[in-house]
Order: C-alpha cells, then sequence, then structure tokens
C-alpha cells in the first residue's frame, strides 16, 4: 500500500506511560485528555512513502512526528476515537508537515525547517527554575543552520514559546523551527 501524499507510519505503540519500578511495569498515566500529550508515542517506522512527494525518508526509517497522529481522543459524546491518521492496527497515514526528523543508519537528520535542542540546566542559585529559559545546546540540526554556520554541540538562542518538547534516545529535546533560533553563542558558552 502507498499513499499519493502520505507516509504510511508503523506504531509499535500509542503511549510511552509505563516504566520499570524493581521488575514490575507501572503505568504513569491512563487517562485520555488534553494533558496525555506527554506520554504519546512520537516515534514511527515508515512503511511506504509519498508516490508524489520529494522526501529524503526512505522505507524502514525511524521518524520522530508530532504527538497526535498516534494519540487516541474522547469526543464530545464521551466515545473513544482514534486520530484521523489512523488507517488499521498500529499503521497510520501521515502528512509530510508532520515529520521532523528521520533516523538512518544510527543517526537522527532534522528536516528541513527543524532543529532539536538540548535544554540547559540553571547554575545560577537563586535560580526558580531548573532550566536557562530560552537557551540549549543544538543535538540534531539541518542544513540551513549548518549554512549559517551553525554546528552540533553550539550554544543556540530561540524565541519564546518557541519549544516543542519530546523524549528522544531518553534525552529531553526541544523541537524548535530552524527560522526561530535567535543566535549562536557558539560551544566555548557551553554550561550544565
Amino acid at each position: 500500500m502507498r499513499s499519493i501524499f502520505n507516509f504510511i507510519i508503523y506504531c509499535n505503540q500509542r503511549y510511552n506511560n509505563s516504566t520499570d519500578v524493581e521488575g514490575q511495569e507501572l503505568i504513569l498515566n491512563t487517562e485520555i485528555t488534553e494533558r496525555d500529550f506527554m506520554f504519546t508515542n512520537r516515534i514511527g517506522k515508515v512503511i511506504s512513502t509519498p508516490a508524489m512527494v520529494q522526501t529524503p525518508i526512505q522505507k524502514n526509517d525511524e521518524v520522530i512526528l508530532h504527538h497526535n497522529v498516534f494519540r487516541r481522543w474522547i469526543d464530545i459524546r464521551g466515545n473513544e476515537k482514534d486520530s484521523s491518521s489512523y488507517i488499521r492496527d498500529r499503521e497510520y497515514m501521515v502528512a509530510p508537515d508532520q515529520i521532523y526528523a528521520y533516523k538512518r543508519d544510527g543517526q537522527w537528520n532534522c528536516l528541513e525547517g527543524y532543529c532539536f535542542v538540548k535544554p540547559l540546566k540553571e547554575d545560577s542559585k537563586w535560580a526558580t527554575d531548573s532550566e536557562r529559559k530560552l537557551l540549549g545546546e543544538l543535538v540534531y540540526s539541518n542544513s540551513y543552520l549548518r549554512a549559517l554556520g551553525f554546528t552540533v554541540g553550539d550554544v543556540v538562542g530561540f524565541t519564546p514559546d518557541s519549544e516543542y518538547e519530546f523524549s528522544i534516545e531518553d534525552q529531553k529535546l526541544y523541537r524548535i523551527l530552524s527560522n526561530h533560533i535567535t543566535i549562536n553563542y557558539g560551544s566555548e558558552k557551553k554550561s550544565n
């Protein structure tokens, strides 16, 4: 099966809402509400690519995508529903603008327009937040940022409310639109 304009993505689990505690599975979230997005799985595997869309993504690549693709919701009548992307058991039709990065040969590659930034810990003893505001380390980049002189490991600034939180390979990262990266402090300013 191949779509004309969309990807077909496989997902082995909709939610990442459990953890291991002393050999027992602990479910962290069982509700389906507007708050469950933090527990929604955001990584899938490409079954097929669109027939009419040029893309660097290939069959069998892992992809990072929007949290609403796999998410279930409850309609106004109280009925539980699948997302509009749902095709059948564990398969989803995903628009190209819902995919942010792909993994090939063990390396994540951002699609144009997106990058991923790791928040930096706040080192001031007077700070009320654990992370530095609007500042992070560039972890996954793209050709646009590389052309501007940004490299992985650089500390970058970004605009307010542009960060979109993900957990990728057991680290907290923000997906940020490339045009919301405002400044490059370089790697010498890096602090943890």
